[in-house]
């Protein structure tokens, strides 16, 4: 019996997959044409599937040795000997499962093999009159190691060589990892690992140079993710609509391969089946209350890098718009751990449940600030009979603000509000429901917040004063979004750091536009 599988390697005899037979395809394409190339994904992001089914595909047409540097201990990348001595044991090991010819698979166990240039003419010898690709997963675990510097630049040689005809190698080399193997030597100058030689350039003189572009999608469109779950649908005949939870599962994955199999896992295996929207939305809080090595690493690069913090601290917390500059530290670490994806020029959170994981860090963090935390609310004064009284809600935040915050400066609430308010809205949401920052529209102006409880969504939007004119803006901006979004009722929530006389607290109904829109001014 098939099942969704979120620890590992899937294959299709076991596991529901989403059909990925076009990806291979173009992969395919970059090997048929004798390429060398890196496949530079974040975490858990379907590389070592990807491998394996491509090696499906390539069986009949090419000798593949698959290995895998995962637990290989640092003795390996100790001394050329040691590292020599154990790609060959991989490569023999590995070709044992192939179509190669016993003798062949041994002549791989060559212990005169001790060093780059005798394992450079091994290859030449092995590689001769055959079409061998060489897949390597897990680079990352040698990543850090001079001694695979080596390894690189005679791949590398061998390459160059073999362009002119005077040398023969792989067909085509495959290299699984995290970060872009191409950049490893600036990776590893910058943590002191590597110093090079006098007159060496720190730049270009990449030992992965000839690295072709690789381009294709890993992440998994609506379609896709329609191929697997039509296939359990076959299987288990639950009545679902295919195709519009596919749609609700990319809604908060983004196609991001972990994220789409744990939502499908948990609707199957803790929700009864429920194949509903609903279901895909209570799937997401699961995993928001979980722990898991995806977001283990989220939190840890977020506490160890005050760029990234910053970054991503701007986008969310902040409504800002940073630049997706290519280049830039913050962004191209954002970029490498899947964190940020590109929108038009603008950087912003990769999908709804990283965007969710990441606000409900921020906000556990400022929780540790007592002085920052608003009080005195229960979730039974909102809650009644399973529904959210959002009314309440806004009025009693509007309350507290003004016991707590209402000396503060326009540049505090500009820059903390939407901190504030999700810090108090958490707790009383918290296990029924969740938020969600429509982060494709932030400015510094312009803050929706969804919020889901039971089945009713509730959109809020932040705004600054700015002046009657201004209100009368945020009103046509929220009533266009409720039409965007086919919502008859909105909430609009609107920070006054005016003083004196002039301050007009307002907590009403209005309409506009068609719309019903609760105007609460803190």
């Amino acid at each position: 019996m098939r099942a969704f599988n979120v620890t590992g390697l899937c294959v299709p005899e076991e596991d529901y997959m989403v059909d990925i037979s076009e990806k291979v395809k173009k992969i395919k394409e970059l090997v048929d044409s004798r390429c060398y190339f890196t496949i530079n994904r974040a975490r858990q992001y379907g590389k070592t599937t990807t491998l394996a089914m491509l090696k499906r595909g390539l069986k009949d047409e090419y000798l593949v040795i698959s290995i895998s540097f995962e637990g290989l201990g640092d003795e390996s990348f100790a001394t050329s000997a040691a590292f020599c001595a154990a790609f060959m044991q991989l490569a023999r090991r590995a070709l044992q499962f192939t179509s190669a010819e016993e003798g062949y698979s041994n002549a791989w166990f060559d212990p005169n093999v001790k060093d780059f240039m005798s394992l450079s003419r091994h290859i030449t010898k092995m590689c001769d009159g055959r079409k061998i690709v060489l897949m390597v997963d897990e680079v990352d675990k040698a990543s850090n190691n001079v001694v695979f510097l080596h390894f690189l630049s005679m791949l590398r040689e061998k390459f160059l060589a073999r362009k002119q005809s005077v040398d023969y190698s792989f067909h085509s080399v495959i290299l699984a990892s995290v970060y872009d193997i191409r950049n490893i030597k600036l990776k590893m100058m910058s943590e002191g690992v590597y110093v090079p030689a006098i007159g060496e350039s720190k730049l270009y003189n990449s030992p992965w140079n000839i690295a072709a572009d690789f381009d294709v999608s890993m992440s998994f469109s609506p379609a896709e993710i329609a191929t697997m779950l039509a296939e359990y649908e076959a299987d288990n005949g639950t009545g679902m609509d295919v195709q519009r939870i596919a749609d609700e599962v990319y809604c908060y994955t983004n196609g991001y391969p972990f994220l789409v199999s744990r939502v499908c896992h948990c609707v199957d295996k803790k929700l009864s089946k429920d194949w509903s929207p609903y279901g895909v939305q209570e799937a997401t809080n699961i995993i928001l209350g979980e722990s898991n090595t995806l977001f283990d690493d989220l939190y840890k690069n977020l506490e160890n890098n005050g760029k990234l913090y910053d970054l991503i601290y701007d986008i969310l917390m902040l409504g800002k718009k940073r630049t997706y500059a290519i280049g830039s530290p913050a962004v191209d670490i954002a970029r490498i751990y899947g964190i940020i994806k590109k929108a038009d020029q603008s950087a912003v959170v990769s999908n709804r449940i990283f965007e969710l994981a990441i606000c409900n860090y921020f906000i556990a963090k400022d929780e540790e600030l007592p002085k920052r935390r608003i009080t005195g609310i229960l979730q039974d004064d909102v809650v009644a009979d399973g529904r959210f009284d959002m009314e309440l809600c806004l009025k009693k935040f509007a309350e507290h603000y003004a016991e707590m915050f209402s000396e503060r400066d326009a540049e505090f609430i500009e820059r903390e509000g939407r901190l504030l308010f999700l810090s108090y809205l958490k707790p009383l949401i918290n296990g029924q429901g969740f938020y969600h920052i429509e982060s494709q529209l932030t400015d510094l102006r312009r803050m929706d917040i969804v919020v889901d409880f039971a089945r009713e969504q509730f959109v809020v939007e932040l705004k600054l004063w700015k002046g009657e004119a201004g209100h009368k803006k945020a009103y046509e901006q929220l009533a266009d979004y409720l039409g965007s979004k086919g919502f008859s009722t909105g909430y609009l929530l609107t920070f006054d750091f005016r003083k004196g006389k002039n301050k007009q607290p307002c907590a009403k109904w209005m309409d506009f536009g068609g719309k019903r829109i609760f105007d609460v001014i803190a």
